[in-house]
């Protein structure tokens, strides 16, 4: 069973911290693979709007609460954010043995290595991670 808000937003919502550049990087991505479906905001900006939500939780992870109010934390919250586009990681993340475990581990892996994990992103992308697609 997930946490729930009282308030869920209006449509969905991923948290994300704006002081780090790796996650700029790839909200700026996510963005536009949701097209419009998903909104983005830093919990900066959130302020205590999601009491129900640990305040430290948003540094920890990005954090995804969905229009029913269902809060979802790291990799699941990703996979979940993505799912207009990228279906089949919350199919994954939900049915196959070991996914949401190996996802988890590697989300926390760059979360704690934020600095190298943007060095490499930029070594592979380039500055711009934005997909080549609307």
């Amino acid at each position: 069973m997930h946490l729930r808000v009282a308030n869920p937003p209006p449509k969905p919502l991923l948290v994300w911290d704006g002081d780090c550049d790796f996650c700029r990087r790839w909200i700026e991505r996510w963005r536009i693979m949701t097209a419009g479906a998903v909104d983005y905001v830093t919990s900066q900006e959130i302020g205590d709007k999601f009491p129900e939500v640990p305040r430290d939780q948003f540094q920890q992870s990005v954090v995804y609460i969905d229009d029913k109010g269902e809060v979802f934390f790291a990799a699941e919250a990703v996979y979940r954010s993505l799912q207009i586009r990228q279906g089949w990681l919350v199919w994954s993340y939900d049915h196959i043995p070991g996914f949401a475990g190996i996802s988890e581990f590697g989300y926390g892996l760059i979360a704690r290595h934020r600095n190298a994990a943007s060095f490499i992103t930029r070594l592979l992308w380039g500055k711009e991670v934005r997909p080549p697609f609307p």
